[in-house]
């Protein structure tokens, strides 16, 4: 399984030159439309599920989705069934999804349920909620022809589990990932370092599709070894994802209970209703974030990306690190490096 994966993250990377290599219409944060992007450079995955959909001129909704299912198909430490577990050992994941009229669908604390996107849109078209939790986020998805899948760690979430054990410190660390890459380890390398740390990332994914229309979802498995029942900002309309087809559509990642403390996609996309473009959004709801707690905002990391109607685009975080992946006609599978508050 990681060989494999390995190979599809280096085939797909092939077609990513560097960023002082880009387009002008990528440096100006503009491309054509149908575009998807996504949270890390992880989201060469996430876009190559969604991106068939948006090739046949299908529906941002439909591309969002298939987006999800592919990276919770993929084994890895932060997203789906192969993640890290809480404390107490058991994975519990996190999904929501928004479409272009405003309908949306969430679920929190789901267990042994493979694709919590796609329960998510469930939620959003088959009941008169928002979201379900826990127990009865499971119920629903078994109702809906889920199957139960054995609640077994993943290798990797496995052997980081018991190392973690070993101290039991909850220690989220601020980019381990682009640390552990510039090591020469990659971006997919283990999810538990030497030093006892752990990775937090999310996949979110945000697209408009050729009929102008917009769509997102994000999907997590959490901070690995959180206290159980923790939930982040990933499945919270207005914090992890906010969609608004007549301004744009943000997603977030990062330490989910820095961007619920200002609701920040929603507050992203309403900077853009305010004439803010995607970039400049995504700045202003960063600045806030630090400008809470400056001395704090030192030690965690917090990310947005943002899309609006005119198929413009950008990106922001606390500090260095970030990374996105956009998609369109032009090129796909493009990884840009975020710009960031601290630097």
């Amino acid at each position: 399984m990681k060989k494999s994966r390995r190979r599809f993250l280096q085939n797909s990377l092939v077609l990513v030159p560097a960023l002082g290599c880009a387009p002008l219409s990528y440096l100006n944060g503009e491309a054509k439309k149908p575009l998807v992007l996504s949270t890390w450079d992880s989201g060469v995955i996430a876009n190559a599920g969604a991106w068939p959909v948006l090739q046949s001129e299908g529906r941002a909704l439909d591309a969002v989705e298939q987006g999800g299912i592919a990276i919770e198909d993929h084994i890895s430490c932060c997203v789906g069934l192969g993640g890290n577990p809480d404390r107490d050992g058991f994975v519990t994941l996190d999904a929501c999804i928004m479409d272009e009229k405003a309908n949306c669908g969430s679920v929190a604390f789901l267990e042994r349920i493979k694709h919590p996107v796609s329960v998510a849109r469930k939620v959003m078209e088959e009941t008169p909620h928002v979201m379900l939790v826990g127990e009865g986020a499971q119920q629903f998805a078994l109702e809906q022809g889920f199957p139960l899948e054995d609640g077994k760690l993943s290798p990797d979430a496995e052997k980081a589990y018991k190392k973690w054990l070993e101290k039991s410190a909850y220690k989220p660390v601020k980019n381990i990932e682009r640390t552990q890459l510039n090591k020469g380890k990659g971006p997919y390398a283990p999810s538990m370092f030497d030093d006892g740390s752990f990775n937090h990332d999310t996949m979110g994914t945000i697209c408009i599709d050729s009929h102008g229309d917009l769509s997102g979802m994000c999907t997590t498995s959490g901070m690995g070894f959180k206290m159980r029942g923790r939930v982040g900002d990933s499945p919270i309309i207005g914090s992890g994802l906010f969609v608004d087809n007549e301004a744009g559509a943000a997603v977030a990642t990062g330490q989910g209970e820095e961007i619920i403390r200002i609701s920040g996609c929603h507050l992203v996309v309403e900077l853009m209703r305010n004439g803010a473009t995607p970039q400049d959004a995504c700045e202003k709801a960063i600045a806030r974030i630090v400008k809470r707690d400056p001395v704090k905002a030192k030690d965690f990391q917090a990310c947005f990306i943002a899309i609006n109607k005119k198929g413009e685009h950008g990106a922001f975080a606390v500090h260095p690190g970030f990374n996105y992946t956009i998609s369109d006609m032009t090129q796909e599978n493009k990884v840009l490096d975020s710009k960031s508050y601290f630097s």
